[in-house]
């Protein structure tokens, strides 16, 4: 694999990873900006524009553009998070070029009032929807609570009165700030020649506006917190809790992620075997997340609402005893082949390594290898995990619970 990276005149970053031995190519636009982005009045406009941008420019529909897509056989879709919105599509190398076409159209969507009103009822849809899936739900909430007063708290989906009263033309504003390509990433890996790639990229992007890079950036400082949120129609008692963790150019991320898979793995860490074999708790799963600025511990638990209590108790005191103690050669050890499988695995595809390709340089402006990610495993020591553990200690800070219990 070989490493490619330019930028245009207009700020627009293109790299690549090409691989001519692959059987396929990867391509999409990684977008730096997501919920944390967005001003109170238009919450959930990232989220709503990822769906605009399928509905076509000029040129063609949205029903051209799902009929091209589906005319290479492309593999693609689209996310939008708190910090990034991500186009994509993996296809047979033959079909870059037509591909690459429909990206960038995609990126210039001309955002019909005729279209926009029509989905705007799939969003309120959605947002429905996910209100009544419980891992959702409780998720936006304890995000929301844990970052209140930070920009990491703030929806991805928006809230049913945000939507109803957000405007095109807020839209289009918006869009032609954060859409700039100086806030965009073209990333591409597999079966593609680099040359060819900047060939597409000049024809079809050195145009576009610079736009408004850069966001607020601090480091959260959340205050201890419990919310209970009443569903008493729930059988099930659903509590998540997050607390403080290395941010996304923290160097001790590669630890925290060793440090999640021992003690929140869903079928080998310390949380499963305590709650989850003996039958306590339906899910106990600790995650770690990183964003810019911050990072959270992730806490998941279901059960039973008359385990609850009980179920913290015992959390409290996996957290605290691994705090006190760190992990035996033995965990840790099965944690760096279980987490070097992960990297591998994901990586076997240019699918895998445009996502990974694409995050490293949105979050850190560097590229990494596989290579490079293994080695950095290999290096790491318990006493890496020590060093983390001090900083960043695993606890319950925020606490949020959705179901049948008051609080």
């Amino acid at each position: 694999m070989q490493f490619h990276q330019k930028q245009l005149d207009n700020g627009l970053q293109i790299i690549a990873e090409t691989k001519p031995a692959a059987q396929s190519a990867a391509v999409g636009f990684f977008v730096r900006t997501g919920a944390r982005d967005e001003q109170a009045g238009v919450s959930g406009v990232s989220h709503f524009l990822e769906h605009m941008a399928f509905k076509g420019d000029e040129e063609y529909s949205a029903d051209d553009v799902n009929r091209i897509f589906d005319e290479v056989g492309a593999s693609y879709n689209a996310s939008t998070s708190e910090e990034v919105t991500f186009y994509y599509a993996a296809i047979l190398p033959e079909y870059l070029d037509r591909t690459f076409d429909l990206l960038t159209r995609m990126m210039r969507p001309s955002l019909r009032e005729d279209d926009f009103n029509m989905e705007k009822q799939v969003i309120l849809e959605e947002i429905g929807m996910y209100e009544d899936m419980p891992g959702f739900a409780i998720y936006d909430a304890t995000m929301a609570t844990h970052f209140a007063g930070h920009p990491l708290g703030q929806s991805i989906l928006g809230s049913t009165q945000s939507i109803e009263d957000l405007k095109v033309t807020e839209m289009l504003e918006y869009h032609q700030n954060r859409y700039g390509a100086s806030n965009l990433i073209l990333a591409a890996s597999g079966n593609l020649e680099w040359d060819h790639l900047l060939e597409l990229a000049d024809k079809h992007c050195a145009s576009w506006n610079k736009g408004t890079p850069g966001r607020t950036n601090f480091e959260a400082q959340p205050k201890p917190t419990t919310s209970w949120i009443h569903r008493p129609a729930m059988n099930q008692q659903h509590v998540m809790q997050m607390a403080s963790a290395p941010a996304s150019a923290n160097q001790l991320r590669f630890a925290a992620e060793m440090a999640a898979t021992i003690v929140g793995d869903d079928s080998s860490g310390r949380m499963h075997w305590e709650l989850v074999e003996t039958g306590l708790a339906e899910t106990a799963e600790l995650g770690y997340n990183d964003y810019d600025g911050s990072g959270v511990w992730a806490t998941y638990m279901c059960c039973a609402p008359d385990q609850v209590k009980d179920n913290l108790s015992r959390i409290q005191k996996i957290y605290e005893e691994f705090n006190r103690e760190g992990p035996t050669e033995e965990e840790f050890e099965q944690a760096r082949n279980k987490v070097a499988s992960r990297i591998v695995l994901s990586s076997e595809r240019p699918m895998g390594r445009l996502v990974a390709l694409g995050g490293n340089w949105v979050y850190r402006n560097e590229y990494r290898s596989l290579s490079d990610d293994l080695d950095t495993l290999k290096s790491l020591s318990i006493q890496d995990v020590r060093e983390l553990l001090d900083a960043y200690p695993l606890a319950q800070t925020t606490s949020v619970g959705l179901g049948p219990l008051e609080g």
